[in-house]
């Protein structure tokens, strides 16, 4: 998936960035440079390869520190929100910021 200079002028867009040609054309090279690395791990054969949830794993035993999921708090959220300038049905309501 390569992109254009028209996708990373959207992107900077999008992020509402200033980019000046010099920039665009870096951000180009970096984001297509990501890209091709993400090309080439998916061509990578990895059937019969187990996950991995740590990379030591890999070379030795470890030991998982797993805990019960046990609330730990109460809940405030009534509380917090008394401050909030907007407040529906337990949500916080903001501004539209997409266009």
């Amino acid at each position: 998936m390569a992109l254009t200079p028209t996708d990373v002028s959207r992107i900077a867009l999008l992020a509402r960035l200033e980019l000046s040609e010099a920039e665009q054309s870096a951000m180009l090279s970096q984001l297509n440079g990501f890209f091709d690395i993400v090309e080439r791990m998916r061509a990578v054969d990895t059937t019969g390869v187990a996950p991995l949830y740590t990379p030591l794993s890999a070379v030795q035993e470890v030991a998982l520190r797993l805990r019960e999921d046990a609330v730990t708090e109460v809940d405030q959220r009534q509380a917090n929100q008394l401050s909030a300038p907007a407040v529906e049905a337990g949500l916080y309501l903001v501004p539209k910021v997409i266009e």
